[in-house]
């Protein structure tokens, strides 16, 4: 049985990974802080089939402890401050986990377990303001924020350490996937999660910065299936992951308004609170080498993603709703 170690797997590309790999027959190892332990929400269905183990990215010693005892064949890195604004208000923090927090994990492999795979999550945001359209493996990086600069770095320290070192080390190029459990501060699922709230009457209206950003956006679930992937191929190299289609955040918000019945027009206001500093406009992937060379391609379309986004946030207000009507009215 092949042991995997993922770094963040109480996020949503963890849990999505933690399963896919449980499926696959994997002893599947979760790395966590002791102060992540109060957020475990996401991968409570998988807590009796996965084991839990304590590190930081932030701690060396702890890392390498870790690959000593359990000897991972596979590490997933998904760990990360993964908010865009956060790295704004947070920019050391950032630097500290996204890009040191990598290079110690890889200088823990390299130490304590080199014959691990590992691989690396980056981002489409390393392009930024781009320099090609589409964005491809060999697409010139020009960062825009503290977190993609940090990303950046943290995908070169990969390749680095693959160069000098031997080791089976990658990066997957993921441009924007989400899903029901996406953090509510994304713009997906805050546009997702305000439709069924103004649907039900909890709400009149959703608040978003700039309508006109293009993102290519995909199904997490489909997203984890080509990390692994990347990890089963005889030699390591880095791709890009996306669907090849883009679609703009006044899109998206047509989509999830029109899917149950409203005008997006009568309830998005935008706000100049929610644009960035410098905005990243357009972010496109060209996909071919993954679907060439590992065989991988999207299954979940653009308007089926929002579809069931929509659907996971209504059924859960509408729990909630009747969870407080149970407690206001049992005598």
């Amino acid at each position: 049985m092949p042991t995997a170690l993922i770094t963040g797997i109480t996020g949503q590309d963890g849990s999505y990974l933690a399963e896919f790999l449980l499926e696959k027959g994997y002893r599947v190892l979760g790395m966590v802080r002791h102060t992540s332990y109060p957020r475990l929400e996401r991968i409570e269905h998988l807590l009796d089939k996965i084991e839990l183990v304590e590190a930081d990215l932030t701690d060396l010693p702890s890392l390498i402890r870790v690959m000593e005892k359990y000897k991972p064949d596979e590490v997933y890195n998904l760990a990360a401050q993964s908010f865009v604004p956060t790295s704004w208000e947070q920019p050391i923090l950032t630097g500290e986990v996204n890009a040191l927090g990598v290079t110690r994990l890889l200088e823990a492999i390299r130490v304590a377990h080199p014959k691990a795979k590992f691989y690396q999550a980056s981002t489409s945001e390393m392009y930024g303001a781009v320099r090609e359209v589409p964005q491809n493996e060999n697409t010139p990086f020009y960062p825009r924020s503290p977190y993609a600069v940090a990303k950046v770095y943290a995908h070169w320290i990969t390749v680095n350490y693959r160069e000098s070192y031997g080791l089976y080390a990658v990066s997957g190029i993921l441009f924007n996937h989400e899903s029901p459990r996406r953090g509510i501060q994304f713009v997906t699922r805050k546009v997702t999660y305000h439709v069924a709230k103004i649907k039900l009457g909890l709400a009149r209206e959703v608040r978003l910065g700039n309508l006109e950003a293009k993102r290519d956006w995909g199904y997490t679930g489909d997203y984890v299936k080509a990390m692994w992937m990347m990890l089963q191929q005889d030699q390591p190299e880095d791709y890009v992951v996306g669907t090849g289609e883009a679609h703009s955040v006044r899109e998206l918000c047509e989509v999830a308004f029109g899917y149950v019945g409203l005008d997006y027009r009568e309830f998005v206001k935008q706000d100049p609170r929610y644009f960035r500093p410098v905005d990243v406009d357009f972010l496109l992937a060209d996909p071919t080498k993954a679907k060439t060379k590992l065989g991988w391609k999207p299954s979940v379309s653009f308007e089926e993603l929002i579809h069931m986004m929509v659907d996971a946030d209504l059924e859960r207000l509408k729990y909630r709703l009747d969870k407080e009507r149970r407690t206001i009215f049992t005598p």
